[in-house]
């Protein structure tokens, strides 16, 4: 909410009543007269913000789902959150934490809304794309109800289902047949990050090769599909790649473009594009960010931006 100034005084009058509550079969009207209680010559005007959404990845990461046997969930007791759980603790509309439950890939698990532990996560997507690549199916129709079928005895059919809604597009056929387009993009992104969260830096040239190899094969992996994941260093020599993911920096403006400039001095507008556009509030763009956060000047004929203060 922000305070607005407006030219017409306000006045607060105790009892008083508007025309609608007037009787209008009234034959004559009296003139009513009424003491004046105080006035205001400002009000307060609801503003739309940008969602706190952060926090709802950090509340569903204090339990990620391990699978149905985990020990730990099976005999430990975390923190778990149903719909109006989320409601209560974070600064955003239903609507908008149900499209952002979508987006972290969480699902419903006997009531409670879970994030999947990455291995677990990529344990799903590999038995999916080895059954895929053994049936030699086209990447773009892979059959829901075979897919249950045969991975049906090793993982519950629900996280089944979950992983191909997650990594897949979703339709229906003539016949009435579900089956699911798979997400190239997704698919080599999610790969990638498990090849690099255990590294601090990776050659760029040989993870490349690796990455590559390591895609299902009719996929191709490039380096656009990694925005908001990882950064390249092409100062370095050899050149460099290393998880940098978004979701781990600041929500706070200035202290995400802090964070930025601690990893990394000056940035071309396209390298941090990626890691402050969630920043923008409505009708905001990142060239404004930019002006408001950062400093331009030119290097090799290249803009580049660094921090209007000193970074510690």
């Amino acid at each position: 909410m922000k305070i607005a100034d407006t030219s017409n005084m306000l006045l607060f009058i105790p009892g008083c009543k508007t025309p609608e509550q007037l009787n209008a079969d009234q034959a004559s009207c009296n003139i009513i007269h009424s003491q004046i209680a105080g006035f205001s010559n400002n009000y307060w005007e609801l503003r739309r913000c940008r969602p706190k959404l952060k926090k709802l990845r950090k509340l569903l990461m204090e339990d990620p789902y391990e699978g149905p046997d985990s020990q730990k969930d099976q005999t430990l007791t975390f923190s778990k959150y149903t719909t109006e759980d989320l409601l209560s603790l974070i600064q955003a509309s239903e609507e908008e934490i149900l499209h952002q439950l979508q987006v972290i890939g969480a699902c419903k698990i006997e009531g409670y809304w879970r994030i999947l532990e990455f291995d677990y996560e990529m344990k799903l997507l590999n038995h999916v794309t080895q059954l895929i690549d053994s049936e030699s199916w086209p990447l773009s129709k892979v059959p829901l109800r075979t897919c249950l079928e045969e991975l049906g005895s090793l993982e519950p059919r629900e996280m089944i289902e979950h992983i191909l809604l997650s990594y897949g597009r979703k339709y229906t056929d003539d016949a009435g047949e579900v089956y699911f387009e798979m997400r190239e993009d997704k698919i080599c992104r999610a790969i990638a990050q498990m090849l690099l969260q255990n590294a601090v830096k990776f050659n760029l040239s040989e993870f490349q090769e690796v990455w590559q190899q390591s895609v299902p094969e009719g996929m191709t992996s490039r380096l656009d599909q990694l925005k908001g994941l990882a950064l390249v260093d092409r100062t370095s020599r050899p050149e460099t790649i290393f998880l940098l993911k978004v979701e781990d920096l600041p929500e706070d403006n200035q202290e995400r473009f802090n964070s930025l400039f601690s990893i990394r001095e000056k940035w071309t507008e396209v390298d941090i594009t990626p890691y402050i556009q969630d920043l923008c509030a409505e009708k905001q763009t990142v060239g404004t960010l930019l002006t408001k956060y950062a400093r331009s000047s030119m290097q090799n004929g290249v803009k580049v931006y660094n921090s209007r203060r000193p970074i510690s």
